[in-house]
């Protein structure tokens, strides 16, 4: 049998089941999506009962197979997400969803008790994110709802609740807690002091490292199984590993997030600036980020595209660069998109095109584009010397995106990387042994070296 580190990668719509051989190579891969269910409130969340009954479904049949040698285990899922649990390990509330609005009374009496609100966001490098500062949750469920929140044992972290399932054992580990929950203290490297004041320490399991595991017989297996770790951060780990420079990584999807994991200086000035963010590294070394709803917007604008000059919904997959085309949008450049999902100074009230080609307007589209992922890559940069920018997920494939980022960022060294397996691989390696060199990448990620092109006189 081949010995196999297994993972669990849980996005909120689709759950991955990976087994990884010793050289991080998938053997075996499965997923299932949920319909979500509704809180007390109507809003959707998490069918955690049907996710637990599937974590454990899968793991006894690949077991019982004995097919692979399972040796290890670990879970990388989505942030900002509690599960409460009390003395028998039950959950006491629902997932709550981390798109739920929290009551704008609770956040004005929690400002004005543990504020400014500026000082407060800076040392816990946050933005004010209601439900996304998941350690708002708590202090939510103390003031409104007591009864619910004294028969709290544990307020487990996502990642951390699915190793509980399998150990029994609670803990807290650095990616989830750094992951913008407004619980750390960035500067004290400690909770901060209003997680002591409201007593939630007590709730909150003791601290391990992300690369923390815990050997146990199950069902008859000896198997390590790890602490969880959140999925940005996971993903982020195999470059920290491998990439012995400073550099940039840009995680593009839905939301385009750009991890500094080098920075001098994690906390932004801007306090008003929601995008701007922290997350964790594994060893509770800050990494700052940057966030903008790239993929969103582009899905949205071509649609919007595609109806106007009737082409098939696949149609902008195949638009390559075109030199010439770029040239004559730059000539007298004006912005022409008004986005639905974005805030952007410089974008007209309304969308105005006056293409006759639909190539013309799509490099309309991804030039604006790509001057709003500048400013979130420069956002992201800050002071710091960063030279070298990785690409990965969706955009890693479009060639304008591509050809127009390196092109802007010509003093600086553009790599593209295919990704697909990105936290789940992550979550492998944390809790691996193995020291991975330059080539991993290349190995494992198709890294790709890109050049900006030929300005043309």
């Amino acid at each position: 049998m081949k010995n196999v580190t297994a993972v669990f990668d849980i996005g909120k719509t689709n759950k991955k089941f990976f087994l990884f051989d010793k050289d991080f190579k998938e053997v075996h891969k499965e997923y299932i999506s949920f319909d979500e269910i509704e809180d007390e409130d109507g809003h959707p969340t998490e069918n955690l009962i049907a996710l637990q009954k599937w974590l454990k479904d899968v793991f006894n049949r690949i077991l019982k197979a004995e097919q692979f040698k399972v040796k290890a285990i670990n879970f990388s899922t989505y942030g900002a997400s509690f599960v409460h649990i009390d003395e028998e390990g039950n959950p006491v509330t629902p997932l709550y969803n981390y798109t739920k609005a929290l009551p704008e009374d609770i956040i004005t009496s929690f400002f004005e008790e543990y504020g400014p609100k500026e000082d407060f966001l800076k040392q816990t490098g946050c933005a004010d994110l209601s439900m996304l500062n998941s350690g708002l949750q708590l202090y939510w469920l103390k003031k409104t709802k007591p009864e619910v929140f004294n028969k709290i044992k544990y307020s487990l972290h996502l990642p951390q609740y699915l190793s509980y399932v399998f150990t029994g054992v609670p803990f807290s580990e650095y990616t989830s807690i750094g992951c913008h929950t407004a619980l750390w203290d960035y500067q004290a490297k400690d909770y901060h002091p209003w997680v002591y004041k409201e007593g939630l320490n007590k709730i909150l399991p003791p601290i391990v490292s992300t690369e923390t595991s815990i050997n146990m017989n199950y069902n008859g297996n000896r198997i390590k199984i790890g602490v969880g770790i959140h999925d940005s951060s996971a993903a982020l780990l195999p470059y920290v590993r491998s990439i012995n420079k400073k550099f940039v990584l840009i995680s593009t999807g839905t939301w385009s997030i750009v991890f500094n994991p080098f920075t001098d200086n994690p906390i932004s000035e801007d306090t008003n600036d929601r995008d701007a963010i922290n997350y964790m590294r594994i060893n509770g070394k800050p990494v700052k980020a940057s966030r903008l709803f790239l993929g969103n917007e582009y899905k949205i604008q071509v649609e919007k595209l595609n109806k106007r000059y009737g082409v098939d919904d696949d149609y902008h997959r195949n638009v390559k660069f075109n030199y010439d085309t770029y040239l004559e949008i730059v000539k007298d450049f004006k912005h022409a998109f008004k986005w639905e999902g974005l805030i952007d100074e410089d974008m007209p009230t309304q969308t105005q095109i006056a293409f006759t080609k639909y190539e013309h307007a799509y490099h309309q589209l991804m030039t604006e584009l790509v001057l709003l992922q500048i400013k979130c890559v420069k956002k992201a940069i800050g002071n710091d010397d960063i030279t070298r920018l990785y690409v990965d997920g969706g955009f890693s494939d479009n060639d304008l995106y591509i050809k127009l980022l390196s092109h802007y960022f010509r003093d600086k060294k553009l790599r593209t990387t295919q990704a697909s397996l990105g936290s789940a691989l992550g979550a492998a390696i944390s809790i691996s042994d193995t020291r991975l060199n330059s080539k991993f990448l290349k190995k494992n990620y198709a890294l790709k070296k890109h050049v900006p092109f030929i300005i043309s006189d």
